[in-house]
Parts: C-alpha cells; sequence; structure tokens
C-alpha cells in the first residue's frame, strides 16, 4: 500500500463520492513521473547530443513540474474546488501527452526516453481516468 494510500484512510473527514481508488492511482501515478521525467532530463543532459535534445529537456522539466504539483494538490482535501482539481487534472494529462510524445521519438536511441514515455503514458491514464470519476 503506497504512503497516499495510507494517508487517505486516516483523512479525518469524509470525502464524498471522489473515487478512493482512482485518487490513489493518480497521486502515485503523478510522483512517479515527476520522478522519471526530472531523471530522463538528467540523463537527456548527460548524452553527446544534448543539443538535439533540447525540446526534450524543457518537456521532461515542464512535466515534473506539472506531475508534482498535481500529486500536492490531490493529496490536499480541505477546502476542496473541483473546478481547480479539474483544470489542473486536463493540465497534467496534456502535459504528460506532449512529455510521452516528445519522449517516444527518442525512445530508439535512448532507454531512458521510453521508461519516460511509459511512466507519462500511466500517468495520463490515471489522470484521465480520475477525471471521468468526478463526472
Amino acid at each position: 500500500m503506497s504512503s497516499a494510500a495510507k494517508m487517505l484512510e486516516t483523512y479525518p473527514k469524509d470525502l464524498g463520492e471522489v473515487d478512493r481508488a482512482a485518487l490513489v492511482k493518480c497521486i502515485d501515478a503523478c510522483g512517479e513521473c515527476a520522478q522519471a521525467c526530472t531523471a530522463c532530463a538528467d540523463a537527456c543532459l548527460s548524452e553527446g547530443s544534448v543539443q538535439q535534445l533540447t525540446k526534450c529537456i524543457r518537456t521532461n522539466l515542464d512535466c515534473a513540474d506539472m506531475c508534482a504539483t498535481t500529486s500536492r494538490v490531490l493529496s490536499r482535501h480541505t477546502g476542496y474546488d473541483a473546478n481547480l482539481t479539474i483544470a489542473i487534472l486536463e493540465a497534467c494529462a496534456s502535459a504528460c501527452r506532449s512529455c510521452g510524445d516528445e519522449c517516444e521519438s527518442h525512445a530508439g536511441h535512448h532507454e531512458h526516453c521510453r521508461i519516460c514515455a511509459d511512466a507519462c503514458r500511466a500517468c495520463e491514464r490515471a489522470c484521465r481516468d480520475l477525471l471521468a470519476s468526478l463526472g
């Protein structure tokens, strides 16, 4: 059981109709994606072809920031704002799609980009699944 799941179990107030499993999956996927994107950007900076990876690095860093922020916002339940939650989930899914596409274009040459693309795809799905559960 992840820390997010354990913390959610201890939350003292009713979360209403929120799909707890989808929420936990999204928080966990965002954390994993943020880490993968940060590590991929760092690996890209160590490649001999770093000039050709500029867009990938920038996209990695943007996605990592979006995922980290989304994870933090989803982890706060007091004063829940549905409009903000929906907007940030949509933005995170979009950042993950863009980063996944960019990393996928380098995956044939760089294993770190393939791993990152997979993490981005998983996070995008988790964000979209949570969005769907919110109605």
